[in-house]
């Protein structure tokens, strides 16, 4: 259950987007991927998920090149949560969610219990079980994100990947959907820009700048004064928090 990344390309146009990417997700770990904005985080993602193919360079899911997998295959493992996803059909929710099964039965099989218990562990899992018969256009903007995180988990990945899913959620929410994403059994890459979370969830970082990796390994290893500086350009403290002994900022006014 590990996906890893070799010297990835990728360009649109005459410009590079993504220059050289090299990373490794471990099987059943949470790697957080930073960045300033327009640093390269989605392409990547959109990359790992299959969504794109690189121009150059190797992506892999336990040892098979992903360009050589059929995508129900890819489908069949990798979920991914898109930033601004959206319908535009007022579907109920638990329709939503009943969709991330699709990969897993064929065009003519039955719905069947496996089902029906993926969807409803997936709505659990993300706080939407009490919205389940609720249509979309009535959701909020957290609520359609825990829908589609929902969708997701119906899918019972073996990789998750997340483009900045705590967008639109209040803090209550931002906190459970990291402590759910971190608890899940499943290599999971997300996207992210609350250095914080990062440094509390996640077992790994990978930071982006202009296209290229500028940083990774452990948070405590990774989110120093100097890369704070020169990566996001903001004048900050790293402390070891008393409360959850991981590495705690403190933006300076």
């Amino acid at each position: 259950m590990s996906i890893k990344a070799d010297n990835l390309i990728w360009k649109i146009g005459r410009t590079t987007v993504l220059d050289g990417v090299s990373l490794e997700a471990q099987p059943g770990k949470m790697l957080g991927l930073l960045g300033p904005n327009g640093s390269g985080k989605t392409s990547l993602l959109r990359l790992l998920a299959g969504l794109k193919r690189p121009h150059s360079g190797r992506i892999t899911l336990d040892n098979s090149d992903l360009s050589t997998m059929a995508r129900s295959a890819i489908a069949r493992r990798v979920a991914f949560v898109e930033q601004h996803a959206s319908t535009n059909a007022n579907l109920k929710v638990i329709d939503v969610v009943k969709l991330g099964r699709f990969p897993h039965r064929s065009m003519f099989s039955d719905w069947t219990v496996a089902d029906d218990e993926a969807v409803e562990s997936a709505l659990s899992r993300a706080g939407m079980t009490g919205k389940r018969n609720q249509g979309w256009n009535s959701l909020s903007g957290g609520e359609k994100q825990r829908a589609h995180i929902a969708r997701a988990l119906a899918q019972s990945p073996q990789e998750l990947i997340l483009d900045e899913p705590t967008n639109h959620l209040d803090i209550q929410h931002q906190i459970g959907l990291m402590r759910l994403v971190a608890e899940l059994p499943v290599t999971s890459i997300i996207a992210m820009h609350d250095l914080n979370h990062a440094a509390m969830f996640c077992d790994q970082l990978v930071v982006l700048e202009r296209g290229k990796v500028v940083a990774s390994g452990t948070p405590d290893k990774v989110l120093t004064q100097d890369l704070l500086r020169d990566v996001f350009v903001v004048d900050a403290r790293v402390e070891t928090s008393p409360h959850h002994s991981r590495p705690h900022i403190h933006y300076l006014r």
